[in-house]
């Protein structure tokens, strides 16, 4: 993999290479864009954040998807000049389990270009119905479910017993499904030539294993679906269409180390 160039944290960091990522926006011709981000990292988020912007100016976005909020939420209702706190009683907004001023920026530029903002994840109510769904078991190859595995224990520090682990690769399918109906449903409901916009973590947004996959069942085609991950390299990513290059931010306290330390 080559080392990016010397400047181009700097570059980034003082949004100085704007022109590049507008000449990398997203096809027009699918119907559905998918970016699957990492949590912690605060420009992959500020780059969907733009991308919904640009495309709001360019009348192509008819609605965004977000994991973080729960199915059945949504900012239709609301005016475009709506302040942060009506955005957030809309959205039922966790503060707990997702950051605002990390996904904020994403949200009330989709709010103000009026353009709806609708929730995709699987309801904490219906979890305890999605661990015990042994069908789930069969959505994917057992390569790719031993994967969705590691990551999932990695993802909860490695503190998660093994006997959990089948539950939570169960939830963690069950939201997929979750999010690829709220997508299909805005799909059906935008206008011709009109975009749905999905923000999730990198795993749920994956081709052969994430949302895509459940688009697909639900009568999607794969040219339909167009995925963006964000690394340095094709390679870095899961499966997708293309790789955006991010500033990668190693600040902060380690979440884990702070989890074993109350251990």
């Amino acid at each position: 993999m080559k080392p990016l160039p010397r400047l181009f944290p700097l570059l980034l960091s003082l949004g100085l290479l704007l022109p590049c990522a507008r000449a990398a926006m997203p096809p027009t011709a699918p119907r559905v864009l998918l970016y699957g981000e990492q949590h912690d990292q605060a420009d992959q988020q500020r780059q969907v954040a733009q991308a919904v912007r640009e495309l709001a100016q360019q009348r192509r976005l008819a609605a965004v998807v977000l994991e973080m909020a729960e199915s059945g939420a949504s900012t239709a209702r609301l005016p475009a000049a709506a302040d942060e706190a009506a955005v957030k009683d809309a959205l039922r907004w966790s503060a707990a389990a997702w950051p605002w001023d990390t996904y904020k920026d994403v949200v009330m530029s989709a709010v103000r270009a009026e353009v709806p903002v609708l929730g995709g994840n699987l309801p904490r109510r219906d979890m305890r119905e999605a661990m015990q769904n042994e069908s789930l078991d069969r959505l994917l190859p057992p390569a790719i479910n031993d994967e969705l595995k590691t990551a999932i224990r990695e993802g909860h520090c490695g503190l998660l017993p093994a006997e959990h682990e089948g539950g939570m690769l169960r939830i963690q399918l069950a939201r997929d499904q979750s999010m690829a109906r709220t997508v299909a449903q805005a799909v059906e409901s935008a206008g011709p030539g009109r975009q749905v916009l999905l923000l999730s973590g990198a795993q749920h947004a994956a081709r052969d294993r994430g949302v895509p996959l459940h688009l697909q069942q639900l009568g999607f085609k794969a040219d339909d679906l167009y995925v963006t991950m964000f690394g340095h390299a094709p390679g870095d990513a899961l499966p997708s269409d293309r790789t955006l290059p991010s500033l990668h931010s190693t600040g902060g306290t380690d979440p884990c180390e702070q989890l074993k330390g109350r251990k």
